[in-house]
């Protein structure tokens, strides 16, 4: 049976966002739940680095244009945070070209726009 990377991370990940979106519901824009989703990071202690920039490589070689993820958690997960009504193909490639430009393996998606339910999405490369 195959084992999910960083499956305990991403579970601590998912938690405290939903923490966020039952406690504030859907309707703020995203800086609301950017800050929202700092302090709830901060007091279950995960490691995370809020608005870091990731270096994208093209060949093996850095680019000077760089990338800001919402998060990077754990040093291995990126955290891409959207206020949609819901995701789109659009949303789902921009994550996929920021793991594979910085060889980040495994990345979420997190959608606090739903009016029914935090939407989010989980990628492995």
């Amino acid at each position: 049976m195959t084992e999910l990377i960083l499956k305990d991370e991403v579970y601590q990940l998912v938690g405290a966002a939903l923490d966020v979106y039952y406690r504030l519901g859907f309707g703020f824009l995203e800086p609301v739940y950017q800050e929202a989703l700092e302090i709830e990071l901060q007091r279950r202690r995960i490691p995370f680095k809020p608005q870091h920039w990731l270096t994208i490589k093209y060949k093996g070689q850095a680019l000077k244009k760089k990338y800001k993820a919402d998060f990077l958690c754990f040093d291995q997960i990126i955290i891409e945070l959207k206020v949609l009504h819901g995701l789109s193909g659009r949303e789902v490639a921009q994550l996929l070209n920021y793991m594979k430009a910085t060889g980040l393996h495994v990345g979420l998606l997190i959608n606090f726009g739903s009016t029914v339910k935090l939407e989010w999405k989980r990628f492995v490369l």
